[in-house]
Order: structure tokens, then C-alpha cells, then sequence
């Protein structure tokens, strides 16, 4: 088993990957010189807010305690000068949200959702057994590894639900810094009443994140937030968007059809005025399961939603089942042309190499943000 020692000096950091937990921390492709693997270095600024800080050392303290193949875990933590450094291993694939803003802009292919879910419940109901709900489940806190394992991370937002050796029925406190996750949060979350929430509520977030992962943006992303709110609370849960749910007319309108009204799709304006990503939605099409596993996490209802653990026994995962078959595609195989970070593109000055379309994406992304600027 390798050792991962409390040494910046053990460890070469060879690029930026990008940055997390609100820009508080940067990430660093790294190599672990006494073993030559290659490491994710996530260096958290100290200079940042005190509750910042506390967020930054609940979350290592919780992972370190925490011991799964679906929860991301923290090979070393340590302090070097003004900053908190936690040494993870390399999610060769980054995380889903990247995933989408670079590649999958339109949601990922269903059998590649199916089997990343999967991956995550098993992480997740884990973690509610253990006793904490997670609190911010969505794609950014979703990173797939190069073999196509899901891990979820993002536990700087958990809360036990067992207090003093009994588990409790709910919980009534608040997540701290929850603006960045409100849209992922569940009714009952945000409502705030005597009655609480419980860890269903992590459910009804992966429902969010499901949406997510198949539209290619979160619901309600432009949808002002007290509109959200009201919408989350009267119940109008988001769906899947494909020909069943999201249908246009000839020339590119909307027609508002029996199974769907817009405001229930939790889309705003923006992806509305995108006629080609409406072509898309209207020519794909989402499975039964896919569907009503989605309508099952998102109920009003707490008390109707499936635990983790009864989720994965649903119908849409039976298509997983068939992973280890040769003619079912490797969720790599469904990433494709995704390239993993791996040895092959570090050249030997420890730099990460960028392949022609990466290199295309990069000048496509600087020329929107020029001309964003511009304008």
C-alpha cells in the first residue's frame, strides 16, 4: 500500500486543473515523487473568511473518517505556509460538470448517467448509514476516474443526523454558504419550518442533479431564486427533457403539449433561445425507467421518495448490470472523445500535454470571454 506522506516536498505539482469549494481552493496535477503516481494537490487559501475555514476543516476531517470506493478520498493533509494542502487521488476525467461545460453540452448519453449514478448512490448510502447527510450533491461534486468509477465528494456541507448515539428524525439546521447550491436543494431544505428534513433530501437532490446530467444544465439555472423557491415549494417538480416532455414546432417555437408545461422543466430563457440544443431535446429520447426514477427523487413529498439504497434497485440501473458484458460499452468508451489525464500526456518536465481538441475548446472558450467582454 503506498505511502502518501505530509511533504510539499514529495510531491511535484505540474499544472493547474482548475479551481473549487468558490475559488477558495486550487487544483494541481501533481506527481508523488517516491512512487511516480500521479496525484490531484487541492490547496485551500487560509486567507479566505473564518467560515470559510471552518467549512475547509470539517470536510477533510469528515473525508479522512469516511472509507468507500464511491467517496472520494484524502491520501494526506497537511499545512504548508499560509495554505491547508489535501493530497487526492486523480479523477482522471475531472468532474461532471466539466464534463458537460466542455464536451457534453447538450447532457451526457443515459448509460453513461446510469452507471455514474449508480456509482454515486453507493457513495451516498454509505454515507446516510454512517450517519450524515451530504447536502450538496450535483455535478461539480461528481468526478469520474479514468477507469469510469464515480466518486462523490463535496462534503464540506454535511450534517450528522445522529446526535448524542440516536438517530434523528430530522434536523433543522441550515447549511452554511448555501447560495451556490440552492437549486440542488430540496423543498423541504429551503422551507426551513419545524418540520425539517431528513437525509430523503439528498434523494430529491440527486433527482436534481439527474436533470442536470441529461440536459446539460441544472434546473431552474436562470430562474430568479425566489421564483425557484416558490416553484420547488408548490411542488413543480423538473423533468427530463427529450421528444415526450420538450416539443417544438416546425419552426423552432415552443408547443406547450400534454405531458410537460415549460415552467415544470425548471430551464430558463437561456437554453429556450438555443433552437439547437431545442432540435436535440426534441429528437432524443430518454427511457421509461430513466424517466420515473427522476419523478421518484423529485416528490414533494419526502415520505415518497426511495431511500439510496432502494433507489439502486430501481429498473433504470438494470442496464448497468450489463457492464461487465463485452458488447456493453465502458462509460469511458460513452465519454469518448473525452482524453483522461493519465502518464502518457505529461512530457518529461512534468507538464500536462493538451491534446488538438482540448487546445480547440481553450481558444473557443478565450475568444466567447473576449467577446463577453466586449460586449
Amino acid at each position: 500500500m503506498l505511502m502518501f506522506e505530509a511533504d510539499p516536498a514529495h510531491y511535484q505539482l505540474c499544472s493547474v486543473l482548475g479551481h473549487c469549494c468558490e475559488d477558495t481552493a486550487t487544483v494541481h496535477l501533481a506527481r508523488h515523487l517516491p512512487s511516480g503516481t500521479l496525484v490531484a494537490v487541492k490547496k485551500f487559501n487560509m486567507d479566505k473568511p473564518k467560515q470559510e475555514a471552518s467549512l475547509i476543516q470539517h470536510e477533510i476531517i469528515l473525508t479522512r473518517q469516511l472509507q468507500h470506493p464511491n467517496v472520494l478520498p484524502y491520501h494526506a493533509a497537511f499545512v504548508s505556509g499560509p495554505e491547508v494542502v489535501v493530497v487526492s487521488p486523480l479523477m482522471a476525467y475531472g468532474s461532471c460538470k466539466d464534463l458537460l461545460s466542455s464536451h457534453f453540452t447538450d447532457g451526457l448519453p443515459e448509460l453513461a448517467i446510469a452507471s455514474i449514478l449508480r456509482d454515486v448512490l453507493q457513495g451516498l448510502d454509505y454515507v446516510h448509514r454512517k450517519g450524515y447527510i451530504h447536502r450538496a450533491i450535483r455535478a461539480s461534486h461528481i468526478l469520474v476516474s479514468s477507469c469510469g468509477r464515480a466518486c462523490l465528494t463535496g462534503l464540506r456541507y454535511a450534517c450528522r443526523i445522529v446526535e448524542h448515539g440516536r438517530w434523528q428524525r430530522s434536523v433543522h439546521s441550515f447549511p452554511r454558504s448555501t447560495a451556490c447550491n440552492l437549486n440542488w436543494l430540496s423543498p423541504e431544505v429551503l422551507e426551513q419550518n419545524l418540520h425539517g428534513y431528513n437525509e430523503k433530501s439528498d434523494v430529491y437532490s440527486i433527482g436534481m442533479t439527474a436533470c442536470e446530467l441529461a440536459n446539460g444544465v441544472v434546473p431552474f439555472v436562470d430562474t430568479p431564486t425566489t421564483l425557484m423557491l416558490t416553484e420547488k415549494v408548490r411542488g413543480h417538480a423538473p423533468q427530463l427533457l427529450d421528444h415526450t416532455t420538450y416539443l417544438c414546432d416546425e419552426d423552432g417555437g415552443q408547443q406547450l403539449g400534454l405531458h410537460v408545461h415549460h415552467a415544470d422543466s425548471g430551464v430558463g430563457d437561456s437554453v429556450a433561445s438555443n433552437m439547437m440544443q431545442l432540435k436535440n431535446m426534441q429528437q432524443r429520447r430518454f427511457s421509461e425507467p430513466f424517466h420515473q426514477f427522476a419523478e421518484l427523487c423529485l416528490q414533494r413529498d419526502p415520505a415518497l421518495r426511495p431511500s439510496a439504497s432502494q433507489l439502486l434497485a430501481h429498473s433504470f440501473f438494470k442496464q448497468c448490470r450489463q457492464r461487465h458484458s463485452d458488447t456493453f460499452p465502458t462509460v469511458p468508451q460513452l465519454l469518448h472523445p473525452v482524453m483522461p489525464i493519465c502518464d502518457r500526456r505529461i512530457d518529461s518536465q512534468g507538464n500536462l500535454q493538451m491534446s488538438l481538441q482540448q487546445k480547440i475548446i481553450l481558444v473557443s472558450r478565450s475568444f466567447i470571454s473576449c467577446a463577453n467582454g466586449i460586449r
